[in-house]
């Protein structure tokens, strides 16, 4: 057995729908930038947001799988605006991710098995590709941040799954041993960047997950979804 164990979030842990591209999202979404001084029709707002993702996205080039933090999004469309954003920014972004979320829940088996892992001596981390402004509020509405010892969210540190350079500076950051750790998830490209710097891994198919594919390279591979059995595929 391991004694670390990281997880992905989305599609590992929780099981979440979200469509940001609905006409009546970004209408709403307009009204409510409107009710803060920030004044913008649906489609120029939907227009501005990609505009600045894409340029946020360009600034940081030097990684190969570069990320940005949403809040600066919301941020910056109050400021084209001449809106001081001061704490605006932040609950912009929850009420944007509540808009465009469909359903959020954990997934059956993820609390007792983050519950056993705690009681058994294990220490529990998270690297995800994420929106920290997203996740932590998500975490802690579904029960599940207080079980981890360590939590690196792409958003924070500029780089994304599954860019060798975000394993290293989360295993730098935790000092973490490599061949006492195990990464979990559900995507094959995360578990590419895992691999390729001599984590063992776990791959977990699940709803969220591409199509089933023929072949899985992780150590260890759970095609039925449930977690429960990372006690029995790992020993």
């Amino acid at each position: 057995m391991y004694n670390n164990y990281v997880f992905n979030l989305y599609g590992t842990l929780i099981d979440i729908k979200t469509n940001e591209e609905k006409d009546e999202i970004w209408e709403k979404f307009a009204i409510y930038y409107g009710y803060n001084g920030a004044h913008y029709e649906k489609e120029e707002l939907k227009e501005k947001y990609n505009t600045i993702v894409k340029k946020l996205m360009k600034m940081n080039n030097k990684y190969e799988c570069p990320d940005y933090e949403i809040e600066d999004v919301f941020f910056k469309l109050y400021k084209d605006k001449g809106i001081k954003p001061k704490k605006k920014a932040k609950q912009a972004a929850k009420t944007f991710r509540l808009l465009s979320t469909d359903y959020i829940k954990v997934y059956d088996g993820v609390v007792e098995t983050l519950e056993r892992l705690a009681a058994e001596g294990k220490k529990i981390f998270l690297l995800s590709n994420a929106q920290k402004a997203f996740a932590n509020s998500e975490m802690k509405y579904l029960g599940i941040k207080q079980y981890f010892d360590g939590i690196c969210i792409s958003s924070d540190v500029g780089i994304r799954k599954p860019d060798t350079k975000f394993y290293e500076y989360f295993l730098e950051k935790e000092q973490l041993d490599k061949k006492d750790t195990i990464f979990i998830g559900n995507d094959l490209i995360d578990l590419k960047g895992a691999n390729d710097m001599g984590i063992d891994s776990l791959y977990i198919h699940s709803n969220l997950s591409n199509e089933q594919p023929e072949e899985v390279t992780s150590k260890y591979k759970i095609l039925d979804g449930d977690i429960r059995k990372i006690f029995e595929v790992i020993n």
